[in-house]
């Protein structure tokens, strides 16, 4: 369903164990956060790019389909996009708690996202989803809130990913669907592509940094490598389901996820700022599902 139709079930189902798998992913970014953050970002990249070769290979098997050059060229700007989002977020990682900048840039990407839906794509959202929406981006800023003296440095890195969120939420969107390019090419030549751009980057100036790098943070390397993999995927399949306007909020539960994991594991505190949060963050997305 497309168009002004709300969150369908499956889709919604699909959208929460990515937004579990994307939470993840984050914690585990942001535990390797003082690596290298661009060499940390290509090692994930080729790791995907190998883990998931064999998938991909038989999907071209059983298929018999082999990528456009326009399939080619769609990828390469979703790549482009991507690796934005990737760079800067490692780089928040690097300077801010996992609670300010994943909130900030997860905050920041679906109103965009769901802005540019409307104006661009023609999409119309119900009244309820309008709601919905403010309510998931007011809430996503109220994890965020009473960080203050982390400054401008700290919160500057989420919204400018949270720029490039927007970008490929809704430019992914189109290339599922307008290009009709399989989620799993789209996906996988991603990876494939950001591992070889950044390839003579990372070796030609970073190359001593790669073994110790992967020495010491491999099995979050391949952590992260996996789970962004197979939530972006269940993320793809949701922009077949429903209207880029309401997945894109939808899927921001993972924001809830990723602060109470940081919470545990990372010894990020407020419990009481985060349960109010929680509960705009669930009034949101139940809006936007009815909507």
């Amino acid at each position: 369903m497309r168009g002004g139709a709300g969150l369908s079930p499956w889709a919604l189902v699909l959208i929460l164990v990515a937004a579990v798998a994307h939470a993840s992913w984050n914690v585990l970014s942001k535990k390797a956060s003082q690596a290298d953050g661009l060499v940390f970002v290509w090692l994930v990249a080729v790791t995907a790019a190998v883990v998931w070769a064999p998938l991909f290979a038989g999907f071209l098997i059983v298929t018999a389909t082999l990528p456009t050059w326009q399939d080619l060229a769609v990828i390469g700007g979703s790549m482009a996009l991507h690796l934005g989002y990737f760079v800067l977020l490692q780089r928040g990682y690097g300077t801010a708690d996992l609670s300010v900048v994943y909130p900030v840039a997860r905050g920041t990407g679906p109103m965009l996202a769901s802005l540019a839906a409307v104006l661009f794509l023609g999409e119309r959202p119900s009244p309820a989803g309008v709601a919905g929406i403010v309510l998931v981006g007011v809430g996503v800023f109220m994890l965020s809130g009473g960080q203050a003296r982390a400054g401008l440095k700290a919160v500057a890195p989420g919204m400018a990913a949270g720029v490039f969120i927007a970008g490929y939420t809704v430019w992914d969107s189109q290339v599922v669907t307008a290009f009709a390019v399989a989620p799993l090419m789209l996906n996988y030549l991603g990876e494939a592509a950001r591992a070889l751009v950044l390839a003579p980057v990372v070796l030609g100036t970073r190359r001593k940094l790669v073994l110790p790098v992967w020495r010491e943070h491999r099995f979050r390397v391949v952590g992260t490598a996996v789970l962004i993999f197979v939530s972006y995927m269940l993320v793809l399949f949701a922009f077949t389901m429903a209207p880029v306007s309401v997945v894109a909020p939808a899927r921001e539960v993972s924001v809830l996820i990723g602060v109470l994991l940081g919470g545990r594991l990372l010894a990020e505190g407020d419990l009481r700022r985060r349960l109010l949060a929680a509960g705009v963050i669930v009034g949101g997305i139940v809006a936007v599902t009815l909507s």
